[in-house]
């Protein structure tokens, strides 16, 4: 998982304002072939200047040759949303990287929806999904406003039984606690602020929902307690190197200085681009990325953030 993908020319084929605050962009291929196709909760890198990378969901249509995706200015923010919205224009050129997906949807069980903002973009594609395979679902979508809400007005219309949206403007908040107070066998879904995930996750724990019942997509990494990092060596099984990981330094900056190429984006856990395989050793994972259960199996891990855990002095990496 560590290798590097190609990046892929890509040119804003079309431009709309979904919502307020919310521009949708169509991309396609520089050459007319068509883009890869994807799966519900994929997302993909766009390298939107130098030094200017971000990960956001796909939507619509998954096989038609096209990506889009939908772009929530921030206020304020780190510089890629007010790109998309002040400058980006059709015709503009762009590059990205091929879809990834570490909030895959499976239909074979009862689904719960719960978005927050423009975490409504996974979301949009996995109810695809569900209406097409006859699977149960339901969707508890929040925003400030409605007319804030991508895709809420047309997702209610069309699944009036299925779909509730709570406002904040109008007076109808998410009472969280109260969704997920009866577990089920069904598969929790979340994509949203820290503060609605957060929520979410406190509610599943306190109701007693069975372990990988909840999936999460997060926006910003999660809060760690305070840990003290340690010296350890990293083996790279493929470039033949062992390398020296010093306190306060990430795997990922170590393999840089010692001219390894690895993929990587977010550099704080969030995006999985840096995502590598564990040959041996236990490692300290620090990424928001991976499920518990996902951790727990120390197969993989984020190396942007994720260490050795305390006391093994060694990790052996597919790098």
């Amino acid at each position: 998982m560590s290798a590097v993908e190609p990046e892929i020319d890509v040119v804003v084929a079309e431009r709309a304002q979904l919502a307020d605050g919310v521009v949708q962009l169509e991309l396609a291929s520089t050459d007319g072939a068509d883009l890869p196709s994807w799966q519900p909760g994929a997302h993909i890198d766009l390298l939107l200047a130098p030094g200017l990378e971000r990960q956001y969901s796909l939507i619509g249509a998954q096989d038609d040759g096209r990506w889009r995706v939908a772009v929530y200015r921030e206020h304020p923010g780190r510089g890629g949303s007010a790109l998309v919205h002040d400058s980006l224009a059709i015709g503009d050129l762009l590059r990205a990287r091929a879809p990834r997906n570490h909030f895959a949807f499976s239909a074979d069980r009862a689904a719960i929806f719960i978005a927050g903002g423009i975490g409504i973009t996974p979301i949009v594609s996995m109810i695809a999904a569900a209406e097409a395979a006859g699977t149960e679902w339901v969707l508890h979508y929040a925003g400030r406003s409605r007319a804030g809400m991508a895709f809420g007005e047309e997702l209610a219309a069309r699944h009036p039984s299925k779909v509730f949206l709570h406002i904040g403007s109008e007076g109808t908040r998410m009472d969280v606690p109260a969704l997920l107070a009866e577990p089920s066998g069904a598969s929790v879904f979340c994509c949203g602020s820290t503060r609605l995930m957060e929520a979410v996750e406190a509610a599943v724990d306190s109701a007693g929902w069975p372990s990988g019942a909840l999936h999460l997509e997060r926006f910003t990494p999660k809060a760690h307690a305070a840990v003290t990092d340690e010296e350890f060596e990293v083996e790279l099984e493929f470039s033949g190197m062992t390398l020296t990981v010093p306190p306060g330094r990430s795997i990922l900056d170590t393999a840089d200085e010692a001219g390894v190429l690895v993929l990587s984006s977010c550099r704080e856990g969030t995006c999985g681009t840096c995502e590598t395989h564990v040959v041996s050793g236990e490692v300290d994972h620090r990424d928001s990325v991976l499920s518990p259960e996902e951790q727990a199996e120390n197969r993989t891990m984020m190396i942007c953030v994720s260490r050795a855990a305390p006391g093994c002095p060694r990790l052996v990496l597919e790098l």
